[in-house]
C-alpha cells in the first residue's frame, strides 16, 4: 500500500463513540459499567434526566438530575446533541460532552435509547452501534419483575416498548444476545478491542514507521 493510501485512511479527530441500547431489563446499564472499568481510555458518558433519583445513584456519576424546567432550556438553547422522552421521562446526551471528549482524543461510551441513538447516527454520521439483546421476552419480563423497582403498570408498557425497540436492531452495527452475563460482556469487550484495531484508527502508527524508516 502506498502512502497516499494510508494518508486516505487517516481517521477523523477524536475518540471512539460507541452508543449502546437495549429495551430495559436487557442487562445494559451492568454491561456497560463493567466494559468502562474494564478498558483504559474509556469513559461512560453521562446523560442528563429528568428521572428522580434512585436508591444507591449519584448525581454526576449515574446522570445529571434536572427538572423537567431546566431540560426544556436546554432544549431551546441547542445544548443536546440528542435527546427522547422514554418511560415519561426525559434523557438527553449534552453537546459539551461529545465535545470535551472528542478533544482529548477519549473513547466514550454512550448508553443511550433508540430514539436517541437514531439521532446521533443521523446527525453525527459516525459511531459504533451496538443492540443488545434479551434471550426472549419471557426472560426480560422475569428480569423486570425480580429488580422490585417498577409498578405493574411500568412493567407492561416497558415489554410493549421493548417489542417496538427490538424492530429498530436491524441498522445496529452490532446486535449481542444477553443470554450469558460473562458471555455478553466477552463479546462487547470483543467488539471494542476490534473497533480500536481498525485501520482508520491505527493507520498513523504504520505511517510513522514508514516515514521513520
Amino acid at each position: 500500500m502506498s502512502l497516499s493510501e494510508f494518508n486516505e485512511k487517516k481517521p477523523k479527530d477524536g475518540g471512539l463513540l460507541f452508543i449502546i441500547s437495549a429495551p430495559s431489563g436487557a442487562g445494559k446499564t451492568s454491561l456497560c459499567k463493567e466494559v468502562v472499568d474494564f478498558f483504559p481510555g474509556l469513559r461512560h458518558s453521562v446523560s442528563h434526566t429528568t428521572r428522580g433519583i434512585r436508591a444507591g445513584e449519584q448525581e454526576g456519576i449515574d446522570y445529571h438530575f434536572v427538572s423537567e424546567e431546566t431540560f426544556g432550556s436546554m432544549i431551546s438553547s441547542g445544548n443536546f446533541a440528542e435527546w427522547a422522552e422514554v418511560h415519561g421521562n426525559r434523557y438527553g446526551t449534552a453537546k459539551e460532552t461529545l465535545e470535551r471528549c472528542r478533544s482529548k482524543g477519549t473513547d466514550l461510551l454512550l448508553d443511550i435509547d433508540c430514539q436517541g441513538a437514531a439521532q446521533l447516527k443521523k446527525n453525527l454520521g459516525q459511531g459504533v452501534f451496538i443492540f443488545i439483546l434479551p434471550p426472549s421476552l419471557g426472560e426480560l419480563e422475569f428480569r423486570l419483575r425480580t429488580r422490585n423497582t417498577d409498578s405493574e403498570d411500568v412493567i407492561r408498557r416497558r415489554i410493549a416498548n421493548a417489542r417496538e425497540e427490538i424492530r429498530h436492531a436491524g441498522w445496529y452495527d452490532y446486535i449481542i444476545v444477553n443470554d450469558d452475563f460473562p458471555g455478553a460482556l466477552d463479546d462487547l469487550k470483543g467488539i471494542i478491542r476490534a473497533e480500536r484495531c481498525r485501520t482508520a484508527r491505527v493507520v498513523k502508527s504504520a505511517l510513522e514507521l514508514i516515514e521513520n524508516g
